[in-house]
């Protein structure tokens, strides 16, 4: 079985694993930090605002069960993409709405995925979530691991 990694972020990572934990072929969802410049950080650190990354979720998945744009679709309904300080009660850099894709073809996935969504008149703000090559992602701590 082929196995590929996606990492979303929108808001507080608790809230971004349940609506992928439980679709078929989804192997794990984490959650973790990613897009800083601080290596292993810890959730401290994370909402100090110095490291620059933000919370986000790591899914790794079967692309011959469940594609890739099926994950960014199932994204799109969790967050507000017309945010880009934060998500809901969740404020800050720590909280921003981003998909971090690790390959051109994520890449075009996700920019269509988005183009498509400003296209369909759903919100009337223009859609901010950005699209971010994939940088190293860092696990939470246990405690924040399948928190809901």
């Amino acid at each position: 079985m082929k196995e590929e990694k996606a990492i979303f972020a929108g808001g507080c990572f608790w809230c971004m694993v349940k609506p992928f934990d439980q679709m078929p072929g989804i192997k794990a969802v984490v959650s973790g930090y990613t897009g800083g410049h601080v290596p292993n950080p810890t959730y401290e650190e994370v909402c100090s605002g110095t490291t620059g990354h933000t919370e986000a979720v790591e899914i790794t998945f079967d692309p011959s069960v469940i594609s890739y744009r099926q994950l960014v679709d199932i994204y799109w309904q969790q967050t507000d993409p017309t945010d880009a300080f934060g998500q809901f009660a969740d404020r800050g850099d720590s909280y921003r709405p981003a998909i971090f894709y690790a390959s051109m073809e994520q890449k075009e996935a996700a920019e269509a995925s988005k183009e498509q969504l400003q296209a369909s008149g759903r919100f009337k703000e223009p859609i901010v979530t950005s699209i971010e090559p994939a940088q190293p992602f860092y696990p939470a701590e246990e405690y924040h691991q399948d928190f809901y």
